[in-house]
């Protein structure tokens, strides 16, 4: 089915892709490169993706930033989510962990040779993409390509912090910290569906406005107390969240931490953590049957991605430096250029 562009590169057909080819802590849309490369051959066992939609994530931030990622690896193509059609002309998601499940006791996210799309492997900005023929999930008919291209990290991410690693159930309190991120809103909008108590907090009065329209019984400002304390906290700030996160946990709560954009080493709280007998637990990425399972559960309660605004992949830089500013509530969608 595919539908080669027309661009080219030498003798080879090309493709327009946003390539991470330097790192830099203070500067790191210096090393984002919007341009034409070739487009990608399959391996053995692995399919290509016509990319109709992705989606931005603090990864690919992180990535120019050169945090968590080796520089040896660039240049790479960025980019984690993925929607769009396979080489058969199905509407596809793509799973965005690489990796072997039995490397990880049946579960690909413990396999210590996991990659997430972007990290060995080029990612989803760009007009095409090969993955293990494994991770490709049937679009359901009732979500858009922009929707779908939100939930591959970031809704996933909250799933598995809400239900596989908190475990809650109908009537437990969860407090999310930072309203405006992909993974909060969406941890936000997972809770409220699963029957619990949400409380949220972010420094913006907008951003607070909006966790209530989705369901949250309470706002607050960032580090404010809260009426109770919670049995789960949904941690992906860090450091500037962290002294509340263990303050508002109930004895015996759990916090579950998938990020920590605001610093990685805050002051553990050992002497409260074994006195409240409190656990602490990590989330990365999902299992490939838990983003089937998501979409069962948006299926059965009407929940959508929250969607900030789209923008054209030519104006990537712009929607990094939206990231960058603070200045998105939900996901930002990037669309491929049909050429």
């Amino acid at each position: 089915m595919r539908c080669r562009t027309a661009a080219v590169v030498g003798q080879r057909w090309g493709m327009l892709a946003a390539t991470a080819v330097s790192q830099s802590a203070t500067d790191p849309l210096a090393g984002l490169v919007l341009g034409d490369v070739p487009e990608p051959e399959p391996p053995p066992g692995w399919s290509v993706v016509r990319v109709v939609s992705s989606s931005l994530n603090m990864h690919d931030l992180w990535t120019l930033r050169g945090v968590g990622h080796p520089p040896d690896r660039l240049p790479i193509i960025l980019g984690c989510d993925a929607a769009g059609y396979d080489e058969d002309g199905n509407e596809v998601i793509v799973h965005p962990v690489i990796a072997d499940p039995d490397a990880g006791r049946g579960d690909e996210t413990l396999d210590p040779g996991r990659a997430l799309l972007s990290e060995r492997h080029n990612g989803s900005f760009a007009e095409y993409l090969t993955v293990p023929a494994r991770n490709l999930i049937p679009k359901p008919s009732w979500l858009s390509f922009d929707e779908a291209a939100c939930l591959p990290v970031a809704w996933t991410t909250a799933y598995r912090m809400l239900f596989t690693q908190a475990k809650i159930t109908a009537g437990d309190s969860v407090l999310v910290q930072g309203a405006g991120g992909g993974v909060a809103s969406a941890a936000i909008k997972l809770a409220v569906a699963a029957g619990a108590v949400v409380y949220a907090t972010s420094r913006s009065e907008d951003k607070r406005t909006q966790a209530m329209a989705w369901g949250a019984r309470l706002a607050v400002p960032t580090g404010e107390r809260l009426p109770e304390r919670v049995d789960v906290v949904i941690e992906t700030v860090g450091e500037a969240t962290w002294s509340h996160s263990m303050r508002s946990l109930r004895p015996g709560g759990t916090i579950v931490i998938a990020g920590a954009t605001s610093g990685v080493n805050p002051p553990a709280d050992l002497g409260r953590i074994f006195y409240l007998q409190q656990r602490i637990l990590g989330s990365t990425g999902c299992t490939r049957s838990e983003l089937v399972a998501l979409l069962k559960l948006m299926d059965a309660t009407g929940l959508r991605p929250v969607i900030d605004r789209t923008l054209p992949l030519d104006e990537i830089h712009k929607g990094f430096q939206l990231m960058i500013d603070g200045q998105l509530t939900g996901k930002l969608v990037i669309k491929e250029i049909a050429r």
